[in-house]
């Protein structure tokens, strides 16, 4: 039997198996967690929606129910929860990656409404990240402390128009020191949260140093303020008809940018080094949500397929055995996710994202395309009507989609655990020569021939 609510509204499965790996603290913001985004959340969700306009006044609304939902979470205590004290110690949540692994799954039902009600939605969680472990005092007081408390956004600026961009040496972007100024000159676009209204800052990737000889020196990072003159948001990017308002994922245009150099970043060619530690547990963040939403997928199919109202050539839909089949491939499919994601988070706990690289890449083109494959399924259940905006299965599918490119494309992921894998080879040739060996030596003791 369930030990936890979690096990009940995820059929989370492997609770039992990582149960004892929670502290009581953890298992009581969990409990409340559950019941905020069960009974809160979920509710509110056809709201936010409704809370955007469908003109240009999109870009400048902020859905009153996020803020009010914000008020709620900060009441119950549910925070700024993905930042891990451990990594974090003056500003973080005491909770482990696997503990806010879970957590990420529960928000990640909603899509992304749970993690925006409370702080803890990308882009501005990488950010906070970034600030919280290589900025200035200065930098955190005066960006890193507003961000925690939701009064302002941002966005991470990487992404580049006619730039192969998964290769992040690739990126083009002029940072040059000029006196006690650096201008940034560069075209960006699908810069994640650079429409939103409270969009304050953007931390902009470019090339400050072109001619050093380590192509991973040749980069940093630093705090533009979104206001700052000749930063000019071009236009919101589409993924499949979805513009993502009020955040967006914006083509941004910085034209002679000038900001003090107290605005860098960690320090000059450090760049590469600030995306890497970003990324590693914003991507197992983005995997739990994934499979959260593939959860939630499954669920509104069982209730679609359920449903006495619904029959097609006399059976009801549950009574057709390619249903019954395309529910046991998704919840197998997402049990074997979620137990690679886990070992990842727990990875991440014992040895720090640079230790735990392979399960990091593996979960991360693994989830999304489990995730695109369930929630296709759901759609598939709701003939029509999954497809059109009256379910919120096409809009999940979109964004679940976008996560294939984002953070590193799957390619990336496929190519450095293929590379990782075939240097294993020489080790396990070694022990099959040696194994030979000795299995010649047994035919040869016992006097018998080989058949093979």
């Amino acid at each position: 039997m369930p030990t936890h609510p979690v096990a009940e509204i995820t059929s989370h499965s492997t609770w039992s198996f990582i149960e004892d790996k929670f502290s009581p603290y953890a298992k009581d913001l969990l409990t409340k967690l559950v019941d905020f985004v069960q009974n809160e959340v979920v509710p509110a969700e056809k709201l936010f929606h409704a809370q955007i306009p469908d003109d240009a006044r999109r870009w400048q609304t902020t859905p009153a129910i996020v803020l009010d939902l914000n008020k709620r979470a900060k009441a119950l205590g549910l925070w700024n929860l993905f930042l891990s004290k451990a990594h974090y110690p003056d500003v973080g949540v005491p909770l482990t990656n696997l503990e806010y692994a879970v957590m990420a799954e529960v928000m990640g039902r909603t899509g992304h409404l749970a993690s925006l009600a409370t702080n803890c939605a990308a882009p501005d969680t990488g950010n906070m990240e970034v600030l919280a472990r290589y900025g200035t005092e200065a930098q955190k007081k005066e960006w890193l402390a507003p961000l925690m408390n939701a009064e302002i956004r941002s966005a991470f600026s990487m992404t580049e128009k006619g730039v192969a961009s998964s290769d992040a040496t690739n990126i083009q972007t002029s940072i040059r020191k000029e006196g006690n100024e650096i201008v940034i000159n560069g075209h960006k676009w699908w810069i994640s949260g650079a429409g939103d209204p409270r969009c304050k800052l953007h931390l902009v990737m470019g090339k400050s140093d072109p001619n050093n000889p380590s192509k991973y020196a040749q980069q940093s990072i630093v705090i533009v303020p979104a206001n700052t003159p000749g930063v000019r948001v071009i236009r919101p990017m589409k993924v499949m008809g979805y513009d993502d308002a009020p955040e967006g994922h914006c083509e941004v245009i910085y034209e002679n940018v000038r900001v003090p150099e107290r605005n860098l970043i960690a320090g000059w060619g450090r760049g590469f080094e600030v995306i890497q530690g970003r990324l590693g547990p914003g991507r197992i963040h983005h995997c739990m949500r994934s499979i959260g939403l593939a959860q939630r997928a499954l669920d509104i199919m069982l209730e679609r397929v359920t449903d006495p109202n619904r029959k097609t050539f006399g059976k009801h839909l549950y009574q057709h055995g390619t249903v019954v089949a395309n529910i046991a491939k998704s919840r197998a499919e997402i049990e074997g996710a979620r137990l690679l994601v886990l070992s990842a988070a727990h990875q991440i706990d014992k040895v720090k994202a640079k230790g735990a690289l392979k399960e990091i890449g593996i979960a991360k083109f693994v989830v999304p395309s489990m995730a695109l494959q369930v929630v296709d399924r759901a759609m598939q259940a709701f003939g029509a009507e999954g497809i059109s905006q009256d379910t919120p299965l096409a809009y999940w599918w979109a964004g679940l989609r976008t996560l294939r490119y984002a953070d590193g494309p799957d390619e990336v992921h496929i190519q450095q655990i293929g590379e990782r894998e075939l240097k294993r080879a020489p080790s396990l040739r070694a022990a099959s020569e040696k194994a030979k060996k000795k299995e010649t030596a047994l035919f040869e003791k016992y006097g018998v021939k080989a058949r093979l």
